[in-house]
């Protein structure tokens, strides 16, 4: 956004649930419309007054990780659901023309049919996945009630450079790069829409520049599925591991459905988006920017 001549607020808490955010704003924190925040979502004052003046809110915080949400369902929970009522609450009182919520496909749950399209029965399996579908319930009903302009987006599978390390993708490339089998949780024949962040961008960009789309929600996905198998495999042969390597299978966990694809036609027919990068284009720019990193140093 700082491209586009705007001037620009982040606001997060750098929890340590991932290590190294704060090397992501290397490149903006000389820009002078540029301003940090060392803020958590749960301090309800701290964010009404960040907010003050603003015209637009990205709301991209919260606690992510299906993994981890079981292990910590509350905290998942709190962040989450109470988190986002706070967003959307200081938005109201702050005057926010535009708030873009970042939701999730794990709102879905098992597909009762592919590809997953946004009147898709919603049954999630995981606390964060209760807790992205409560959120996106709340954003609703502040564009019903209250008249706040909400837009919520169904991220799917989202990778790309300054990606959580704990997301596939990324564990898989790291193993790889170390000589290491890459882990597939179940027998890998469960599949993801992976969707490039860049594309992810355009689409929220996007949704923020709407008019009369207050209260909606949309699948943001590439619209094509792949196996984790066929994702290992594409990388053992990107990084040049093939004969070496091949994939691991551990036991996998009852939270993680069998697939995702997304109906993508809403976004593209009421957003004008589309998306453009492939997989495999994704993974060579993915794995290009994990060779120099942020700050120009080797990452993998």
């Amino acid at each position: 956004m700082l491209g586009t001549g705007a001037f620009v607020t982040v606001y997060d808490r750098f929890d340590k649930f991932y290590k190294g955010k704060e090397a992501n704003i290397i490149g903006a924190s000389s820009d002078p419309k540029f301003r940090l925040i060392d803020g958590d979502i749960l301090e309800y004052d701290k964010l009404k007054s960040a907010m003050k003046g603003s015209d637009v809110v990205f709301h991209e915080a919260g606690q992510a990780g299906v993994g981890y949400s079981l292990e910590h369902p509350r905290e998942t929970s709190l962040v989450n659901v109470s988190g986002t009522l706070n967003v959307l609450g200081a938005a109201r009182e702050n005057r926010v023309k535009r708030v873009v919520n970042a939701s999730s496909s794990s709102i879905f749950g098992e597909p009762k049919y592919l590809p997953i399209d946004e009147v898709h029965p919603t049954n999630p399996t995981s606390p964060y996945g209760v807790s992205k579908l409560v959120a996106e319930q709340y954003a609703s009903v502040f564009s019903r009630l209250y008249g706040t302009y909400v837009v919520s987006l169904r991220y799917f599978s989202v990778y790309g450079p300054r990606g959580r390390p704990d997301q596939v993708i990324h564990r898989f490339a790291k193993a790889i790069s170390e000589g290491k089998r890459p882990v597939i949780q179940g027998d890998g024949t469960h599949s993801r829409d992976f969707t490039y962040v860049s594309d992810v961008v355009e689409a929220t960009v996007k949704a923020a520049e709407s008019e009369g789309l207050a209260g909606e929600s949309f699948n943001i996905g590439f619209g094509k599925r792949t196996t984790i198998t066929e994702l290992a495999e594409r990388l053992i042969g990107i990084m040049g591991a093939v004969g070496k390597l091949s994939p691991e299978y551990v036991e996998g966990s009852l939270a993680d459905f069998p697939h995702t694809e997304a109906d993508n036609r809403k976004a593209k027919k009421l957003l004008g988006w589309e998306p453009h990068v492939g997989l495999d284009q994704g993974l060579r720019s993915f794995l290009a920017s994990l060779r120099t990193g942020p700050g120009g140093t080797e990452d993998v």
